[in-house]
């Protein structure tokens, strides 16, 4: 196997989740390396959580409203990788009230990294990157985003030491030369005014945020999705009253059909902030999408809707299931 490939799954492997102990296993010595094999289950891991803090970390002081996520990786580009990552993180920004704004894909190109979070920064309330960020030549995100805001680079002690910690009892990392090593610390090594975020007592990596709005996450989708759910308290999230509400309707009719209809809808509920979409599935009818902040009056549009389409309110879970069998 290829020694790029060979320390990427070295990399990857330190980020999994550890299994709890069985019942019969029998705790290990701290300077203990276990055997090799596929029976032996590593202990667990409880790392403690960043405190919550009091100040608004938005330089304004208010609540994020607008949102954009920068997706970095040749591996997506050049299509061996799907990008999982920019999907939850659109569901999460409408099911927190954000407006998300842009998603951009990018190459592992320093000054593509530089151009792209400097300008996101400056228009944006709330942006994420996902990727490169390993310990291998083209993980460049960290050292990018540090010259994008005029930064230097520096280790931080504290996921270094969760870094050894986590790797403790794989008999992989003993077995690492100084090179390989030094490679690994590279995850470790972050912009120097940069915020260090920890927000999961089973992953050493953390959130790390720049300019209090900036937060760099891991690839892996599995971690972006853990790390993104759980940095919600330390974010400045719009009040539940400002969060939208989706309503559904089905129909079989065409598009074309519903058409006039729904752009005189649309004109009409404009004013008070309501958006109609539709979404056909194929040979098989139309999803129309109300979205507003008012659910009364959503409900009350969606009985009309129902009328006009000669269509039914469905749920979320239902009109998913139908969008899946649609692109079969």
């Amino acid at each position: 196997m290829h020694p790029r490939t060979l320390a990427r799954l070295a990399s990857l492997s330190t980020h999994l989740r550890r299994a709890p102990l069985s019942a019969h296993a029998k705790p290990m010595s701290c300077t203990a390396v276990p055997p090799d094999n596929s029976t032996f289950q590593l202990p667990p891991l409880n790392f403690a959580i960043s405190p919550v803090p009091k100040k608004n970390p938005s330089d304004k002081g208010r609540h994020i409203k607008t949102a954009a996520a920068l997706i970095i990786g040749d591996e997506i580009l050049n299509g061996k990788t799907l990008d999982r990552n920019s999907n939850y993180f659109a569901r999460f920004c409408f099911e927190h009230g954000i407006h998300l704004k842009r998603v951009e894909v990018i190459a592992d190109d320093e000054a593509e990294i530089i151009e792209a979070s400097r300008r996101m920064v400056q228009t944006y309330d709330f942006v994420v990157t996902s990727g490169g960020i390993g310990p291998t030549h083209d993980d460049i995100t960290y050292a990018s985003l540090a010259k994008s805001f005029d930064q230097g680079l520096v280790y931080h002690d504290e996921t270094l030491a969760r870094m050894e910690e986590s790797g403790k009892y794989r008999t992989w990392v003993s077995k690492q030369s100084e090179e390989q090593r030094t490679a690994r610390k590279r995850m470790a090594l972050f912009p120097d005014a940069a915020e260090v975020i920890f927000v999961a007592s089973d992953i050493w990596v953390p959130v790390v945020r720049l300019q209090g709005k900036l937060c760099i996450f891991p690839g892996i989708p599995t971690l972006f999705q853990k790390m993104l759910d759980n940095l919600k308290p330390f974010l400045p999230l719009p009040p539940e009253e400002e969060r939208p509400f989706r309503l559904q309707v089905f129909t079989g009719l065409p598009e074309s059909s519903i058409a006039p209809f729904l752009t005189d809808l649309q004109k009409r509920v404009q004013p008070e902030g309501i958006r109609i979409g539709s979404y056909p599935v194929l040979q098989k009818g139309v999803y129309v999408s109300l979205i507003g902040a008012d659910r009364g009056r959503v409900h009350q549009l969606g009985v009309e809707v129902e009328k006009e389409v000669e269509g039914r309110v469905v749920t979320e879970a239902e009109a998913e299931a139908k969008r899946q069998l649609g692109c079969q």
